[in-house]
């Protein structure tokens, strides 16, 4: 006893783990004390925590260590090209006229969120297949209509990512690995079809970039030939952008590359400065071209067995799902979608908010996007928060990633190669989830974007993929 009592008169130094209102105590009594931010293992769940045990055996943990270097190399080997431009029906595989394909996992019409129930109402009267949002409504739950994930079909699109048969698609090619994938023109921001507007506006520009600008600007890319992409999204980098919510440098970079093509097309002067102001008005027209090079570049590790770095991120506006490079394309691991912290435009909530959603966070499962937040201060103004919270969101996803990106880098960060490789063993054995920076969707149709902000995925969909892991080629 006499020892406890020499240990209390003596100056103590604490180390406290976990719940941190026990080193403020320590600091009020002005003791010298240091805060470590513990969370148990797969947040105390024990049977996860036993999966991930399992994987850690030393001579499956080999396997997994070599197939994750051979995911991380096909990542950064990876040679993304923009080689033109095609309609849906034209380019993408098994797309009908009758086919919509959707942001996300799979998800049936009686489960869709308002914004894209709205978006997929939209695309039918603008494909002709129904007059009225109230005909549309009972075509889409006819049975008629074949609902697919644009993943399915080597495809992304933003928000509820709403691909009709007639809408001129952007195609990419990873030249390394010859994986394809498309995406739509961008429409802008506000009240457009992928923010679940479907009135006349929406309709007139739909039929505006189908008819005016798309024919001007594949032309413009046939003159032109290919354009590197990986290339263009790093000076993007360089130059502010993250490549999800600010595209604004990368944007810049596309027009000075085409802007002499487009004015050497056959078509008449008028035709080709409204595609060019088309491109131009729009600082989120480099978007959809991002998305479609990561597409093509995350792809190409799906058949490396024993690999658990994470292949596709993206959601629904109902679910969020995940699929793991080592468990192939056909398994998706979802859970229901978080709803987004951000700021809300003038006269909007978060009332007004529907749950996270769309392809758009391909772009932080290759490195990019929230992932490379330091690299444009800027993108706080638009989702919140500060800037030293920027490089503090970067900085912490390298826990969480098998490696470091070669081309994509972050100035801030003395050029450090962006956190890649996204691996789902780290993210349950840390606790830390991706970040994602994103627009937030009105929860019903007809209203468009109300606000941005950052989100997370769902904890459960890496529990669900960690258990397949550990069934697949564990002990268990």
């Amino acid at each position: 006893m006499s020892k406890v009592n020499e240990l209390f008169d003596q100056k103590l130094a604490v180390v406290n783990f976990g719940i941190e209102s026990f080193y403020q105590d320590q600091v009020k009594q002005n003791t010298q004390a240091v805060h470590v931010d513990w969370k148990p293992v797969a947040g105390g769940d024990k049977k996860i925590a036993r999966c991930l045990k399992d994987l850690k055996r030393p001579e499956l943990l080999e396997k997994i260590t070599a197939a994750n270097q051979e995911a991380l190399k096909r990542i950064l080997s990876a040679q993304p090209v923009l080689v033109g431009m095609s309609t849906a029906g034209e380019a993408i595989p098994d797309m009908t006229p009758t086919t919509i394909l959707h942001a996300g996992p799979p998800v049936a019409w009686e489960n869709m969120c308002g914004p894209v129930r709205g978006a997929v109402m939209g695309g039918l009267i603008y494909e002709g297949l129904a007059k009225d949002l109230k005909e549309a409504e009972e075509l889409a739950a006819s049975g008629k209509i074949t609902f697919s994930p644009c993943h399915h079909h080597d495809a992304v699109g933003p928000m509820a990512g709403i691909v009709t048969y007639h809408m001129p698609v952007w195609h990419v090619v990873n030249k390394t690995y010859n994986t394809h994938a498309y995406c739509t023109m961008n429409e802008g921001l506000g009240k457009v079809l992928r923010f679940g507007a479907c009135d006349q506006e929406v309709f007139d520009r739909l039929n505006r970039m189908e008819k005016e600008y798309y024919p001007v600007i594949k032309e413009a890319l046939e003159l032109h030939g290919e354009i590197d992409m990986k290339v263009m999204i790093a000076q993007a980098l360089q130059m502010g952008d993250e490549g999800h919510n600010r595209n604004k440098a990368g944007t810049s970079l596309l027009l000075r590359e085409i802007a002499q093509d487009i004015y050497n097309t056959h078509f008449s002067r008028e035709q080709q400065e409204a595609a060019f102001k088309f491109l131009n008005d729009n600082d989120h027209t480099f978007l959809n071209l991002t998305m479609p090079s990561c597409k093509c570049t995350m792809d190409a590790i799906f058949d490396i067995p024993y690999s658990t770095v994470v292949a596709t991120m993206c959601r629904n506006g109902t679910e969020f799902g995940v699929r793991v490079a080592g468990l192939g394309k056909d398994q998706w691991f979802t859970a229901q979608s978080e709803y987004i912290r951000g700021l809300y435009f003038p006269g909007f909530t978060e009332e007004d908010a529907n749950r996270d959603v769309g392809d758009s966070c391909i772009t932080e499962t290759t490195g990019i996007g929230g992932f490379c937040m330091a690299a444009s201060p800027a993108i706080v103004q638009f989702v919140g928060g500060q800037v030293q919270d920027a490089i503090n969101y970067s900085s912490q996803m390298y826990e969480i990633t098998v490696g470091e990106g070669t081309a994509y880098q972050i100035p801030v960060l003395d050029f450090r190669g962006s956190a890649t490789g996204i691996d789902v063993m780290k993210v349950i054995e840390t606790g830390i989830r991706p970040i994602i920076n994103t627009g937030i969707a009105h929860k019903d149709y007809g209203v468009g974007q109300v606000g941005a902000g950052l989100v997370n995925p769902p904890e459960d969909c890496f529990k669900k993929a960690i258990e397949a892991c550990a069934g697949a080629w564990g002990q268990a």
